[in-house]
């Protein structure tokens, strides 16, 4: 998660700002920071479902075609992982960017009007469906259909089934009796839910194979022959709900972490004085994406820290406690005196955040010329004006541009009016 936040943060992500799907480019930029790839092997989920995650949680959005961090997914980077995760989960389930059952692409027709019923209730209804899954034990996702279809609650796909086909939308219908039982429709859609959106924020542990020739529960329906699978998601045996999916689900109070498996070292820093960072372990894609945005990179595991740096990373949006808590996180411990990080780094800090306070944003705004210092007086000092502007030297007048509606209104009501910006 924080590597797909820090990959936005840095402009590499784009999607279409109609559909708000990643492009090609994005899902392999995701791809390259997913620790151990994808699922599968160019067959995009997790890496499709990353940047549609962190925009429906709010943390992203799509401006001239890339994803920027929201102000939301900038507090998100210096947050707990499992805070952030539940926030995605629980906007995933009522805010979705898309339709999961538009990922079946084998099965067409459902763009057809009234094809298909709302995606929130039914979206909704699995999520309940899997937060009665027991924590820690493992289900076979034909006894979690099961479960579905006996305990609820209930959904359905299909609005109109007659208007959902294979290959032919006369021969390959699916409104053909045995054509769209449960498990085709229902319980692809449960599937998909499953595997590219809970699989992916991390919420189950997944069994899970080649897909070809795992299901057979559509190889009657006309124009089946030439379908390897009905989904990329058939491959998936059982599931088990983990302890950040029990903490996710509401079934836990607390989440802690589990130790990293692998057998490998974990990342371990060792900050010198002279401002250098040095890298030892395994250094993950998140890893090196949050050094590169606040330190020049000098060689594959050394960075250098400098006031220029960070305050390249301040003005991307970058906060300095983002690169703190990094360093507290993962310094060595033993190689100063005991202090993880060196007085130098600690004076640049202090020095770099003096620096940050000394000015402030107030957002745009329209910059007003008077003909003469006494109408900028009469304007700035009105009862009403002077709640949308404030005077700017003698003879100039800041309005921001929020108020520069009521700005013009009030000051119509004055007697002046403020020509529009001649257009070229």
């Amino acid at each position: 998660m924080l590597a797909v936040l820090r990959l936005c943060a840095v402009g590499k992500l784009r999607c279409s700002e109609k559909t708000q799907r990643p492009a090609a480019a994005t899902v392999a930029a995701v791809t390259g920071v997913l620790t151990g790839g994808d699922f599968y092997h160019e067959e995009p989920i997790a890496a499709f479902a990353w940047p549609l995650l962190v925009q429906a949680g709010g943390l992203a959005e799509v401006v001239g075609g890339r994803l920027q961090l929201t102000a939301r997914g900038r507090t998100a980077l210096a947050k707990p992982a499992a805070e952030t995760i539940r926030h995605l989960w629980r906007r995933w389930a009522g805010h979705a960017v898309i339709d999961e059952m538009s990922r079946i692409e084998a099965i067409k027709g459902q763009r057809s009007a009234r094809a298909l019923t709302a995606a929130g209730p039914r979206r909704k209804a699995v999520a309940v469906a899997l937060a009665a899954c027991p924590p820690g034990e493992w289900v076979k996702v034909d006894e979690l259909f099961t479960r579905m279809r006996r305990e609820g609650p209930p959904f359905t796909v299909a609005r109109d089934v007659w208007k959902l086909y294979l290959e032919d939308p006369q021969y390959g219908s699916l409104g053909y009796d045995g054509f769209h039982d449960w498990p085709l429709l229902e319980g692809r859609y449960t599937l998909c839910l499953l595997f590219e959106y809970a699989g992916t924020l991390g919420l189950f542990d997944l069994e899970y194979g080649d897909p070809v020739d795992a299901r057979d529960d559509f190889h009657a329906n006309w124009g089946a022959d030439g379908l390897d699978y009905l989904s990329r998601y058939d491959g998936l045996y059982a599931v088990r709900l983990n302890a950040l999916g029990a903490y996710v689900l509401g079934l836990a109070e607390r989440y802690e972490p589990e130790p990293e498996s692998g057998g490998g070292a974990g990342l371990e820093l060792k900050v010198l004085p002279n401002l250098d960072i040095v890298a030892t372990g395994a250094v993950r894609p998140a890893d090196e994406l949050l050094l590169d945005a606040y330190a020049q990179r000098s060689s594959d595991r050394v960075w250098s820290l400098s006031l220029t740096s960070l305050l390249a990373a301040v003005d991307a949006g970058r906060p300095l406690e983002e690169l703190r808590r990094f360093l507290d996180d993962h310094a060595n411990h033993a190689n100063h005196a005991g202090h993880a990080v060196p007085a130098t780094v600690t004076r640049l800090f202090e020095d770099t955040t003096a620096r940050v306070g000394q000015l402030r944003d107030f957002g745009l705004a329209r910059v007003v010329e008077c003909a003469d210092p006494a109408v900028a007086a009469l304007i700035t000092t009105d009862r009403k004006l002077r709640r949308f502007c404030q005077p700017v030297g003698d003879r100039h007048i800041a309005v921001p541009v929020q108020h520069e509606a009521d700005f013009r209104a009030a000051l119509r009501k004055l007697g002046y009016v403020l020509p529009a910006t001649p257009t070229t």
